[in-house]
């Protein structure tokens, strides 16, 4: 079921900076923005209202408050840095590329932020990923004639705000759905980018059959698909697992855009790639290691406290049919 999560996951996010390269000639950045995030939340929120009412019981506006701010970063700033940087020329396998150094961000702030240690191997994987994400971004560059040097430095700073969110999120001690967190990163999203297509006076829609087509394409399969899948993986499976999969974009997204919108596909890219399908199967790899590792040690701290109890002849009895270690909960 993970692994098939996992590839739900990559090609629906994948499918964003599809969904933005066939917007981003037919209206600006954040009229795309807007149109997106203006139906799907009105949308959201009649659900909200109807069949999902039982997920907001207990949630505080303290609660409420967090997430806006989580959808600031992972859906408003992420998004409008990504959009901004197809629009000025960058193709999209090169943005998901760039956008896929968030592990290495990731993994180097899990300690102190979340107190995650980053093995040497995952390291090992994450320095590889960053590589491969160094030679495609260098031979897009070369390739890509107009575009300017700093275009390339917009989606980091996507990739930085997404990093952000991610933390932000985990650090939080509620239990929050992931139907209500889509839908208070949504209404803040449409918020943000209708206040910003006011502002510069953007907000009337083309009637050009291409922009309501990457509208659609967006709502359905990179929100929905993407957006949600994104923090149901995050709560099953960890900051460090779901961003590794950030390197299998990349791929995906190279030959998908070379498919549809004929980008730059050469020998660097191949390397490039290659090297980020290596990262992900190392940091993986690594990943089940030592979950095995920590089965075997709470087994055998568990075996011994047991001999223990029985030795000391205490009251309270371990069950005979106990066997991986379980976290105590708390009252």
């Amino acid at each position: 079921m993970n692994i098939l999560l996992s590839i739900a996951f990559v090609g629906a996010w994948s499918s964003g900076f599809i969904g933005a390269k066939l917007g981003s000639g037919s209206a600006p950045t954040v009229t795309l923005l807007m149109w997106r995030f203006l139906p799907l939340a009105l949308v959201l929120g009649v659900v909200a209202l109807t069949a999902t009412r039982a997920s907001w019981r207990g949630l505080t506006p303290r609660d409420l408050a967090r997430q806006a701010a989580v959808g600031a970063l992972s859906q408003s700033g992420y998004l409008l840095t990504v959009y901004y940087a197809i629009e000025l020329g960058v193709s999209s396998g090169t943005t998901a590329l760039i956008d896929g150094t968030q592990p290495l961000v990731a993994g180097a702030l899990a300690g102190p932020l979340l107190g995650l240690p980053v093995s040497r191997r995952q390291w090992l994987g994450l320095g590889l990923g960053v590589t491969g994400v160094a030679v495609v971004t260098v031979a897009d560059a070369g390739a890509g004639a107009g575009v300017a040097w700093w275009a390339y430095l917009v989606p980091f700073l996507g990739m930085l705000s997404l990093v952000a969110a991610t933390f932000l999120d985990r650090r939080s001690r509620t239990d929050v759905r992931p139907m209500v967190s889509m839908t208070v990163h949504a209404v803040t999203s449409a918020v943000v980018f209708t206040g910003l297509a006011a502002a510069t006076g953007a907000v009337a829609p083309p009637a050009s059959g291409s922009f309501w087509t990457a509208v659609v394409w967006l709502v359905v399969l990179s929100t929905f698909g993407g957006y949600g899948l994104y923090w149901l993986i995050l709560r099953r499976s960890g900051v460090t697992k779901v961003n590794t999969l950030m390197f299998l974009m990349a791929p995906v997204t190279a030959v998908w855009g070379a498919l549809m919108f004929g980008e730059p596909f050469g020998t660097q890219t191949v390397v490039g790639l290659a090297l980020g399908l290596l990262a992900v199967a190392v940091v993986h790899r690594g990943d089940r290691h030592n979950r095995h590792d920590q089965h075997d040690h709470h087994t055998g701290h568990d075996r011994d406290r047991d001999r223990h109890r029985q030795s000391d002849d205490q009251d309270c009895q371990q069950p005979a049919e106990s066997g991986s270690f379980t976290p105590r909960r708390q009252a």
